[in-house]
């Protein structure tokens, strides 16, 4: 890592973000002096503030759309075939190019530039500096996320506390902690591997695998937890936490969270690092097969979902705050208009960077009020499969009428600003839909009915206004799993997680390695085909990028940083 520019920007960054959270400066002075630390309770509050935000969660560089949820979040999106895009910005419409599909009629299309080699042709430094390096984006927000969280943690001890000063560092304590911890699980989730950094400006050379960075966020969740305990006066908590958390993003579930919301809101986040990083495949339409060439941390055991059952029952749960974003207009570190992967979807004339995905849509089960509300039929786009498709998603900023009967019903975009509320990480939803797959993993009547009386929760708690499932005849462990697979699309549809679903379930790894996706709707311009067979071959996990690897090559004891099972 450049070691210089984040500890430069890490300083910035937080001043930046004072003029919408505190009137007062950050009084850090020349941000390249030894000396140039905060000395008052406000300026580390600030620094806390912009070291997640700004260096996290912004840190845009002229790439697609302005937040960490627009382009990395879109490669996401565009990996599980929630979105195409037609654009070339930034590798787009590449990146999510299968290997082949094969058409209702038997016809086999051939993908003559497979994404892995598109992938690897552009991890360079020239490309990186020219935006169109992928393996880019994730990493260097991750990254400077850490950094800016080693900052605060350095000095979080020294400041001049006028009262409390144990609870209030124990409460900025955990909130480093914790998003220490989404850090090294967004990188040990996506890349091959990473490395372990946890002084302020350290330098490491020694890459570890990504099971190993995903080990350390757990162990910064578990140490958030534990520092949660540990406070004492949970009203001083609650006051260093509503100064940390711009006060504009306090609404709705943005509320800063109370103690336990928070220890639970850390359970669904370690379930996510256990279940997205182990194979559970869920091919063609049966519960379990087999996938090989395959990087992830072997597959889920009956002790695993034991363990991801005990998480999520003691994780989200439905009114929970968790951490949420929100734009002011002025500053903010997305904006309403171009930070999301949602709001680059919306427009009805299909004109914006991404377009929905038939192969999201067919996900909606018919009736869902969800579907009818956000989208609207029009003519099919394009001949290519990747973005043809016959629905545009809508900008509820836009909407002069609505059909009947849909209030209550989801909206999945809004560009007016303030409106859409941006989740930062796991919900009350992804928490009972992994805690339901646990229960139909687990098999039996009991389990089953469990868990699809959970999917009709979530559903209900979205206003899809479907039948309940749990009302109706019993379903097999393989329908259940349908279902669920389904309303997970749906539920989580633009947040950023689907493609790890996707990629444990077994679908986008090559047809020779057990995987494929089987079934799927292709719309080839007046050609709808309802029964594809799509083999995505896509990397489960990604190359550390140029900018990294070339500065900062490996030592000899690093783990491989190329993925060595796709050459």
């Amino acid at each position: 890592m450049t070691k210089n520019r984040l500890i430069t920007t890490a300083l910035v960054a937080a001043m930046s973000l004072g003029a919408i959270s505190c009137k007062d400066q950050l009084d850090v002075g020349n941000p390249n002096s030894p000396s140039a630390t905060p000395k008052s309770e406000n300026a580390i509050l600030q620094l806390a503030t912009g070291g997640v935000y700004w260096n996290g969660l912004s840190n845009g560089d002229g790439w697609l759309g302005n937040s960490y949820f627009s382009l990395p979040m879109g490669y996401n999106e565009l990996l599980a075939d929630n979105v195409g895009a037609s654009a070339s910005n930034n590798q787009v419409t590449t990146i999510a190019q299968p290997a082949y599909i094969i058409l209702d009629d038997g016809t086999k299309r051939l993908n003559t530039s497979p994404t892995t080699g598109i992938i690897r042709t552009y991890n360079n430094r020239a490309s990186t500096g020219g935006g169109n390096n992928a393996l880019h984006y994730q990493w260097l927000n991750m990254y400077a996320l850490n950094n800016a969280m080693n900052n605060v943690l350095s000095i979080v001890e020294g400041i001049d506390y006028p009262t409390d000063a144990a609870d209030k560092i124990a409460t900025i304590s955990a909130w480093c902690y914790f998003w220490k911890g989404f850090a090294y699980s967004s990188i040990g989730t996506k890349y091959v591997a990473g490395l372990i950094v946890n002084e302020y400006g350290e330098k490491s050379s020694n890459y570890v695998s990504h099971d190993v960075v995903v080990a350390e966020g757990d162990k910064f969740y578990d140490l958030a937890a534990s520092t949660l305990d540990g406070i004492s006066d949970e009203g001083v908590y609650s006051d260093i936490l509503g100064k940390i958390i711009p006060s504009h993003m306090q609404t709705g579930l943005g509320n800063p969270m109370s103690i336990d919301e928070f220890k639970r809101f850390i359970n669904t986040m370690k379930a996510r690092n256990l279940m997205y990083n182990k194979l559970a495949p869920y091919v063609n339409g049966v519960v379990g097969g087999s996938i090989t060439g395959s990087m992830m941390s072997g597959a889920m055991t009956a002790a695993d979902w034991d363990n991801l059952i005990t998480l999520t029952k003691n994780g989200i749960r439905k009114g929970d705050n968790v951490l949420t974003g929100r734009t002011i207009g002025f500053n903010d570190f997305f904006t309403a208009g171009g930070g999301t992967v949602a709001v680059l979807t919306a427009n009805p004339a299909r004109t914006s960077t991404f377009k929905p995905s038939e192969r999201s849509l067919q996900n909606f089960k018919v009736g869902d009020k969800r579907f009818t509300r956000n989208f609207v039929a029009s003519d099919a786009y394009s001949n290519d499969y990747v973005y043809g498709v016959r629905y545009s998603l809508l900008d509820h900023n836009n909407v002069s009428s609505e059909p009947a009967g849909v209030a209550g019903a989801w909206i999945y975009a809004n560009k007016a600003v303030g409106e859409f509320e941006l989740y930062l990480g796991a919900t009350y939803e992804e928490n009972d839909l992994m805690l339901a797959e646990a229960l139909i993993r687990k098999g039996g009547v009991s389990n089953i009915l469990d868990a699809v009386t959970l999917i009709d929760g979530v559903r209900s708690y979205m206003g899809a206004g479907l039948t309940a499932l749990a009302t109706g005849p019993a379903l097999t462990q393989a329908q259940a799993m349908k279902e669920l697979s389904m309303e997970k699309r749906v539920a989580m549809l633009y947040r950023g997680v689907s493609f790890y679903d996707h990629r444990r379930w077994g679908w986008t790894y090559d047809i020779a390695n057990g995987g494929g996706s089987y079934g799927n709707t292709v719309v080839l311009g007046s050609q709808i085909n309802t029964n594809v067979t799509i083999n995505y071959a896509f990397m489960d996990y990604w190359d550390v990028p140029a900018n990294e690897i070339v500065l900062n090559p490996a030592d000899g004891s690093s783990a491989p940083v190329v993925n060595p099972n796709f050459n």
